[in-house]
């Protein structure tokens, strides 16, 4: 059995109306998106319903990171919601996780919980000097992913470098969400540990998400379609 892989658009726009304008372009496909923090801030909860309602699947990445309560409490507002993933910093602790995970089975939702390993912008050197991580990234990354598995939870945001990584500790059935892809001819932007789709493919990432090479492009469409061909078709 082949096992799912999507493309996520990341939606990080300031306002509704820029995010509607630009779901409004996909007059055939239900592209599945994300949703972060600058939006969910500034419009509230009834736009992430609303884009529910209009058949995308939803990503609501706002990284919880707090006590286990607080945390089990926010999450139980987030499974309300119908979202198809959310997600938690692994940082938080296996109790945080739980917790979260928790308010999820409690709610009855069918949300996927993940956990955030380590940032695309952060650096080895930077996770060193600034974080005082000392071991290595990729062993930070399996580490912070088994705690995530030991949690319940069913999987993590990591770089798409580190997707195969993450599977040789937590299996194939353990999902990883890889941010910092751009195509060979773009930009990479504040990521740091990028990568394109076609090599996110071959490295073993289940779902990539995908900003300003789709949301800046001048044809959103022809790029969330490439995006599709070379890491879903594998064309």
């Amino acid at each position: 059995m082949t096992k799912e892989k999507d493309v996520m658009i990341a939606c990080d726009f300031s306002t509704k109306a820029e995010t509607m304008a630009f779901l409004d372009l996909f007059t055939e496909e239900k592209p599945y998106v994300k949703i972060g923090m600058e939006l969910l801030y500034a419009e509230g909860p009834d736009m992430v319903r609303e884009i529910k309602a209009r058949g995308h699947k939803i990503f609501l990445d706002l990284k919880l990171h707090d006590i286990p309560n607080t945390v089990k409490k926010a999450m139980r507002n987030i499974a309300l919601l119908d979202v198809d993933m959310t997600n938690v910093h692994a940082a938080g602790t296996i109790e945080m996780m739980k917790a979260a995970q928790e308010a999820i089975d409690e709610v009855g939702a069918h949300t996927q919980l993940i956990a955030v390993t380590q940032l695309t912008s952060t650096s080895e050197e930077r996770m060193r000097s600034e974080l005082w991580i000392d071991h290595p990234i990729a062993d930070t990354v399996q580490h912070y992913a088994r705690n995530a598995e030991i949690a319940g939870l069913a999987g993590v945001v990591c770089s798409p470098l580190e997707a195969d990584l993450v599977h040789q500790v937590c299996g194939e059935n353990f999902i990883t969400v890889t941010p910092g892809i751009r195509f060979a001819d773009d930009a990479k932007g504040d990521q740091v540990r990028v990568t394109t789709p076609a090599k996110a493919r071959e490295i073993g990432s289940d779902y990539i998400v995908v900003g300003r090479s789709i949301t800046a492009s001048s044809d959103p469409v022809a790029s969330y379609r490439r995006c599709v061909r070379e890491f879903v078709k594998g064309e």
